[in-house]
């Protein structure tokens, strides 16, 4: 969790298909059903925009000229970048039910959905719903956070700004001197508390694990997430569970590691569409 400079700057990342508000389309797939084509959704952590996942579609561009085509798109929720004049969401299942209604449409192709921190419990419950739906993404990666049953709440959101400073300094996320710009902070901040706000009421609701298969990613110097909470991960699928830990890693070990992750995704080779019963 930290605090997004491209959250002040309100970038504009290329629209997804049909314009949804909720997806911004960072790498463009290819045309028609291309066989071994996927999906890649890219949900940010707390405090961030779609634009933070600009270097893994950068990575995954590199890796996949002339090979198997994937497709970045990445989520953006309201209230920040090009959404800013939108109310702010302080609910993870609101988040996902959101992000669900845009994907509904775009299951021709495997979808593989990545989540950093916060990230990864809105794409849990969207990949919840989209199992109800019967169509079960092709994998689920879960980075730098706890599994949904480790989820123990917390009080960051009700702290003074501060308080929240302090926390943003703490995860090691965000450059410095954008904390000392009052500018950035005045928009900012109000994001982080809203994000903090929904990761920390976040209750898990019991129900079946996810078939889809999913990875945890993780650093074994995080000081929010616990490998031990991070390997949790397991208890929530039935569909294959992977954990890779990065060693020295803390919770935005992903700024080092970009090109590690685009290599995991375009060696895995998605899962097949299949229709829904009925």
């Amino acid at each position: 969790m930290a605090c997004d400079a491209e959250t002040a700057t309100l970038p504009r990342p290329r629209p997804a298909p049909a314009a949804d508000p909720w997806l911004r389309r960072l790498r463009p797939g290819p045309a028609g059903s291309a066989a071994g084509a996927a999906r890649v959704v890219c949900f940010p952590h707390a405090g961030a925009g779609a634009g933070t996942y600009r270097p893994l579609a950068t990575a995954v561009a590199a890796r996949t000229a002339g090979g198997r085509p994937y497709e970045v798109l990445a989520v953006q929720y309201p209230g920040r970048n090009d959404r800013i004049r939108e109310a702010r969401v302080e609910d993870l299942a609101t988040l996902a039910a959101g992000v669900h209604r845009a994907l509904a449409a775009l299951t021709d192709r495997p979808l593989v959905l990545l989540g950093h921190s916060m990230g990864a419990l809105v794409a849990y419950e969207a990949a919840r719903l989209l199992e109800r739906a019967g169509a079960a993404p092709a994998h689920l990666i879960a980075s730098s956070a706890w599994a949904p049953s480790e989820v123990r709440g917390g009080t960051v959101h009700l702290q003074g700004d501060d308080g929240l400073i302090d926390e943003i300094r703490r995860t090691r996320g965000t450059d410095p001197r954008l904390l000392d710009n009052r500018d950035v902070l005045a928009m900012a901040l109000p994001v982080v508390r809203s994000d903090y706000k929904a990761v920390e009421t976040y209750r898990h609701r019991p129900g079946p694990p996810l078939t889809t298969p999913v990875t945890a990613l993780t650093g074994d110097r995080d000081p929010l997430v616990a490998v031990g909470e991070a390997a949790a991960w397991e208890r929530h699928t039935t569909g294959g569970f992977r954990l890779r830990v990065f060693p020295g890693g803390d919770h935005f070990y992903l700024s080092g590691h970009w090109a590690e992750l685009a290599d995991h995704l375009v060696s895995a080779p998605p899962r097949p569409v299949v229709a829904a019963a009925g």
